[in-house]
């Protein structure tokens, strides 16, 4: 039995590509040299040249494919959406509340279990999921589609040196495609930019006042590859954007993105980052941008973007209004109880948290489907559970995630209590290996399993625990823009409902999991036919719900245990399930299987509130 499970993403847009997050340690408090003249971009940084003549023509997604032209139509190909297994087997019964239909598809009924929808143009299929397929796979020859606004609806950029329009053919260094005066040099089937002094980048495309300032939300210059020398995405990629979508009806905007590939910060993260594809994975980096010097008093780079084809993006000029942190770094000493330190920019606390349930990320990045990178804010109540040898000088280790339900109170599965360990909450973080100042660490006074927790072969039972966290005067956790409780629910919740689940995905088994916090969506399955034999059987009580895809295959695994699943119910954010156990990852009618919250309420309200009388 894997108890360290369980993330079941959503599809991911057009090609059901599974989404896996990198995350990069030194990043956050990282300064920037500046690059001088001897600089040759990351081939030269790096030790290896990225986006070789080999990789680009062993690439499956660059494949030239015979007869492929053309394009634009809406037919569907052989990577159609298969989704019509999902309401069958979770049997809705034919209601038409929550909607089934998607892309604003009208929901009719057609006797007691059966329903039809009624979809807008260009959207068909039963659920209307299925949209105009513009970027085929082979479409673009060796370049990557993206989506435009105008016919054909998509455009070819191509991979150097292949030429446009249709990226099949190549020319080494005619025409030079290295800019700013860069000397293009011939090797093998490859090329390499000698660039000018001040210069760099693959295409010595970055200027030698390319520079950001603060956490670089509005910088606007032409850094286009990772820190590992990956070579970012278009942000109108057809990997980004969901099916069907008008990418400039969002894409071009005041936070700087639209039809280019440089680097941006449009969620209020640490640095400009962009997306990079690996295979079928979607992943996302900081970039190799440099910091302006201080004096800070620099106004942010505005390059015209080099490629002309594309015309130039929006510049805003306003200034940020992105909240500052306001929480700070909790110590953890030696001896006695761990409260709340305050840092210098830190409010006084809280006695107590004044909402549960309200999100307030910095930017939610909306027009990015859920899932690939959680904003800072966006999963308040989020914390890690981390241990280490009892009484021992050991670091502590990550085992398991958990939810904040009230200052001194944190939610997780039974499970990942272990015996005979000093235990410590980590909150306020969205990296788990990366110093924040608006993190908060807190020693773990004492771990509650519930009385008939109980684990079997086939299943876990009463998978949930309590962990009373060391405080002051009843004040743990202060409450911040990064630190809240998610409220207890007061009803079941419909199936078919659409959750959340959230969590790192890095367990000590796991060598690829993230250390960046990992959001997924996941649909609630009918307890009866998840209790099928195809399913799971007879083992399933009312402790324990379903929830995640049925068809399996397209989930992201290694998730965290005791991670909260939250659903959204009156605008708030309640915890419904807690991530408990599941029958290996990605098998199809294997979906995960949760902690049913509601089913424990008394015990909960009984155990806190008798710690506090």
């Amino acid at each position: 039995m894997n108890l360290k499970l369980l993330f079941f993403c959503l599809f991911l847009a057009v090609l059901l590509i599974p989404a896996e997050l990198k995350h990069k340690k030194h990043r956050k408090h990282h300064h920037h040299h500046h690059h001088g003249p001897d600089d040759q971009g990351p081939a030269r940084k790096h030790g290896k040249k990225k986006g070789s003549f080999k990789d680009i023509t062993e690439d499956l997604f660059f494949e030239i494919l015979d007869g492929v032209f053309g394009g634009g139509d809406d037919e569907d190909d052989d990577d159609q959406s298969n989704t019509d297994w999902l309401f069958e087997l979770q049997a809705p019964e034919g209601q038409c509340n929550p909607n089934p239909c998607l892309n604003n598809g009208e929901c009719e009924l057609k006797g007691k279990r059966k329903f039809k929808c009624d979809c807008p143009r260009p959207f068909k299929g039963r659920r209307c999921e299925k949209g105009p397929k513009r970027c085929k796979r082979g479409i673009c020859g060796r370049g990557e589609c993206v989506l435009t606004s105008t016919p054909p609806f998509y455009e070819c950029k191509c991979k150097e040196p292949f030429q446009p329009p249709h990226c099949r053919s190549f020319s080494l260094c005619e025409p030079n495609p290295c800019k700013n005066g860069g000397t293009c040099i011939k090797e093998g089937n490859d090329f390499d930019c000698q660039c000018p002094p001040g210069y760099r980048g693959r295409f010595c495309h970055v200027g030698p006042d390319d520079c950001f300032v603060g956490d670089g939300e509005l910088y606007r210059g032409n850094v286009s590859e990772t820190d590992d020398g990956d070579e970012c995405l278009y942000w109108n990629s057809h990997f980004i954007l969901e099916k069907g979508a008008n990418p400039f009806d969002s894409y071009e905007n005041e936070d700087g993105l639209g039809p280019h590939n440089f680097c941006r910060n449009p969620d209020g993260d640490g640095v400009p980052w962009c997306f990079f594809r690996r295979g079928r994975k979607l992943l996302w980096d900081y970039c190799d941008v440099t910091e302006c010097p201080e004096p800070t008093g620099v106004t942010p780079t505005e390059n015209v973007p080099p490629d002309t084809d594309s015309k130039p993006e929006p510049v805003t000029s306003k200034p940020t209004t992105v909240p500052k942190p306001t929480s700070g770094q909790v110590g953890l000493p030696t001896t006695g109880p761990t409260h709340a330190a305050v840092h210098p920019n830190v409010t006084a606390p809280l006695p107590q948290f004044s909402t549960c349930g309200k999100a307030q990320p910095k930017k939610a990045i909306t027009r990015i489907y859920g899932g690939l990178k959680v904003p800072p804010g966006a999963v308040p109540w989020q914390v890690s559970l981390q241990v280490r040898p009892k009484n021992s000088n050991q670091k502590f280790r990550h085992v398991c995630g958990g939810v904040l339900i009230e200052s001194c109170w944190v939610l997780t599965a039974g499970h990942c209590i272990e015996q005979n360990k000093d235990m410590q909450v980590l909150m306020g973080v969205l990296s788990l290996d990366t110093e924040e100042t608006t993190e908060q660490t807190l020693n773990v006074e004492e771990a509650i399993v519930h009385e008939n927790y109980r684990e079997t072969p086939a299943a876990v039972y009463n998978d949930i625990a309590l962990l009373r966290l060391s405080g002051k005067d009843g004040v743990c956790a202060n409450e911040t823009q990064f630190v809240k409780t998610a409220c207890l629910p007061d009803a079941e919740l419909p199936d078919g409902m659409e959750c959340k689940i959230s969590g790192w995905g890095a367990t000590e088994e796991s060598d690829y999991g993230s250390n960046h916090l990992l959001e997924a969506n996941v649909l609630l399955i009918n307890q009866g036919k998840c209790s099928e034999s195809a399913i799971y059987g007879k083992v399933l009580d009312d402790s324990m719900f379903c929830a995640g895809h049925l068809q399996g295959g397209v989930d992201s695994c290694q998730g965290d245990s005791g991670g909260p699943l939250t659903c959204n119910q009156n605008s708030t954010s309640v915890i419904y399930g807690l991530v408990s156990w599941g029958d290996q990852c990605g098998r199809k009618n294997k979906p995960g299987v949760y902690t049913q919250v509601t089913h424990f309420l008394d015990w909960i309200k009984s155990k806190t509130q008798a710690a506090s009388a």
